[in-house]
This record gives C-alpha cells, sequence and structure tokens, in this order.
C-alpha cells in the first residue's frame, strides 16, 4: 500500500506540482483557473475563483512558480495558500504574487480568513498607492481567533506595513522576510502572537510595533536591522518574552517601552539579545536625544531586562556616524529589574541616562561596561 501523501507538501517544479494535484483532490492548482503567471496579465479573479472554490473543501491553493499580477486577494477560512519559498535576501523568486493596484488596501486580506495559511509565497508591494499593506486583517473586534500562520514568506515594497493585523488574536509569523516596507514590518493590534526566526529590515516605521492594546506576544530568534523609527516598540504592552534576537542598526532605540495613555507596559522578560549600533536616525537629525540609544523604557512595571549585550558602532565597512550616545535610557519603572547586561563599548557619551521617578521595587546594578573609544586606523 502507497505511503500517504502529505496534503501540506507542496513541490518545487511545476511539473511535480501538477502530478501531486492529480493525487490530491484537495490541491488546487490556480493555473487550472486560467492564471497564467506572465507578469502582466491580471490573475486576480483567477486566483480568487481558487480560494473561492478551495473555502467548499477546506483545500489548499498552489500558485506555481512565476509572478502572477492581482489586485487584493481575498483569504477564506481555513484554506492554505502555498508557493515555492526560492526567494533570498536581495530578489524576489519562486511564486511571486505581485500588487497591481495602487488604490488597494492590501495584497492579501485575511480578515475573515480563520486558521488561514499563507506558505513559501513572495508579496510584492512595487511601492504602489498609499498606505497599502501586504498582508491585512482589518477585524472590528475581539469576537474570535484567527488562528493565522504566515510562513516562510518574503513581503517587501509595501507602502503602508508589510504585516497589518487588527484585533488580531493568535497569529503566528516565522522564517519570513519582512523588508523593504514604507510603513512597519509588522503593526499589531492584539495578542497571543508567536513571531520567530524572522528577518525584518530595512522598513520606515518600526521593525515590529504595537501602539495600539497589546499583550501576550513571544519574539524569539528574530534579525531585526536597518528600521528607521526603531527595532521593538511596544506602548503599553504586557506579558511579553523577547529571546535571543538580533537587533541591528535601529534608526531609533532597539527596543522601546512606553506608557499607552496611562498604561505602562508590563510583565516583561528580554534575556538574550544583541543590541548593535542603535540610535542611528538613519540619516535623519535627531530630534529627541533619548531616542539614540539601545533601550528606553518609560513607564514600566515588572520587567527583567537581564543578560543582554549592547555595542556602539557604524554602517558597514566603515562608513556612517557611530551610534548610540547612550546604552540605556531608563524612567518610571517599578518591580523592573536591570541586572548582568554587558555594555562592552556600549555607548558613545553615557552608558545609563537614569531620568528617575522609580518605585521601590527597581532594582538596576552589576551592569558592567565602558564608553566607546574609535582607534585611530592602523598604520
Amino acid at each position: 500500500m502507497d505511503a500517504p501523501i502529505n496534503r501540506r507538501f507542496f513541490l518545487a517544479s511545476t511539473t511535480q506540482a501538477a502530478a501531486a494535484a492529480a493525487l490530491i483532490p484537495n490541491l488546487i492548482d490556480v493555473r487550472d483557473h486560467n492564471a497564467t503567471g506572465d507578469g502582466k496579465t491580471d490573475d486576480t479573479a483567477a486566483i480568487q475563483a481558487a480560494l473561492d472554490k478551495a473555502a467548499d473543501t477546506k483545500a489548499t491553493v498552489y500558485i506555481p512558480e512565476g509572478v502572477f499580477s492581482c489586485s487584493t486577494l481575498k483569504m477564506r477560512p481555513r484554506v492554505g495558500l502555498v508557493g515555492n519559498p526560492t526567494w533570498t535576501y536581495g530578489t524576489n523568486a519562486g511564486s511571486v504574487l505581485r500588487l497591481r493596484d495602487e488604490s488597494a488596501k492590501c495584497l492579501l486580506d485575511v480578515t475573515d480568513a480563520l486558521g488561514a495559511r499563507v506558505i513559501g509565497l513572495c508579496l510584492e508591494g512595487g511601492r504602489l498607492g498609499d498606505g497599502v499593506h501586504g498582508v491585512m486583517a482589518d477585524k472590528p473586534d475581539y469576537s474570535r481567533h484567527d488562528d493565522l500562520f504566515i510562513e516562510r514568506c518574503r513581503i517587501d515594497g509595501f507602502t503602508g506595513d508589510g504585516i497589518h493585523l487588527a484585533c488580531a488574536w493568535v497569529f503566528t509569523i516565522r522564517h519570513c522576510m519582512v523588508s523593504y516596507n514604507r510603513g512597519n514590518g509588522l503593526w499589531y493590534r492584539g495578542w497571543d502572537g508567536w513571531v520567530l526566526d524572522n528577518w525584518i529590515s530595512g522598513n520606515g516605521e518600526a521593525g515590529i510595533g504595537a501602539y495600539e492594546e497589546n499583550a501576550s506576544c513571544t519574539f524569539t530568534a528574530n534579525r531585526i536591522e536597518w528600521n528607521r523609527k526603531g527595532g521593538i516598540i511596544l506602548h503599553g504592552g504586557q506579558n511579553y518574552n523577547f529571546t535571543g534576537n538580533y537587533f541591528d542598526r535601529s534608526g531609533g532605540p532597539g527596543i522601546t517601552l512606553l506608557r499607552r495613555n496611562k498604561t505602562p507596559c508590563q510583565s516583561i522578560a528580554i534575556t538574550g539579545n544583541f543590541i548593535w549600533r542603535s540610535g542611528a536616525q538613519l540619516g535623519k537629525a535627531i530630534t529627541d536625544e533619548h531616542q539614540s540609544a539601545h533601550i528606553r523604557f518609560e513607564g514600566v512595571r515588572g520587567v527583567a531586562f537581564v543578560g543582554n549585550v549592547m555595542q556602539v558602532s557604524r554602517d558597514d565597512n566603515g562608513r556612517g556616524m557611530f551610534s548610540p550616545n547612550y546604552a540605556m535610557v531608563l524612567k518610571d519603572c517599578d518591580q523592573t529589574v536591570i541586572a548582568n547586561n554587558t555594555l562592552f563599548g556600549g555607548a558613545l557619551k553615557e552608558l545609563i541616562v537614569d531620568l528617575g521617578e522609580h518605585g521601590a521595587g527597581f532594582i538596576l546594578k552589576d551592569n558592567p561596561g565602558t564608553l566607546f573609544v574609535e582607534l585611530p586606523p592602523a598604520k
């Protein structure tokens, strides 16, 4: 008896994919709905027809190699959308969905797509329009879970956020590259998220930004770099783990925790992260001197910032300005421990800027370090 075929398995070559589709009734190839993938033809209707058909049987839609030009595609509940993830750091490749409509709100709308899976695609914004998101959930409330998974995707060139999730409740983003978008790499309002092993680079706002209600997310093993406003910015967030992330050349602090109105950031564990050459402003004049820092905590409760490493540097190839001026900027912290972090060459002007207003439960100790000194060039 033949071994069972994994219905989530997708194959590299279009020939193999066609053979698999013949064997697996629940794998739908968009070419069977007349999608062309030639980069010119409008494939919106063809791909949407495949997604709508997949909703009838909770099937998976396959996007073969090619460039599929389209406007907004609306995902359906319990439907998979998969492709061939052969993209690289610098180029889109494999299965590409390319935005063609500058008036669209997004390329992929997952608002009502409970349990959707988006795997192995390039989503290409082409810098069209204004405020157009790559993947968007635009829910009005938290009436149900999302159970949304985005995996092995490259999402770039959108004039809004790479991923924009409003009222998100249960989402996973892993093994993706979310880069060169005008807004945030990931913007979310919500909770219960897992953001794991991603490359979040070169976005116009934060790498990850949560400015409205937010809670209960885990950020692990992400590389968050060259984002203009900062690495991770949370306003009033609570119940987080940040573990083993690499923050590089953030325009503002690598990690920013601030109040949201009167709500403090609270109950957050941050450990084992490397935070490098933060506060760069990326070519813009510094309007707030405390943005030139590795971390900025103002209005926090129950935070443990332990066992992290912070260091000054400049752009690659010895270019640009050294940054940041400060390693840590701290204000209004209570029931919070900042200890056993390493600040070797950790700041240009001052290692720790303590602005006070702390509660009695604030512990700041054993953070050894030195100011950075540029060595003269070797003779």
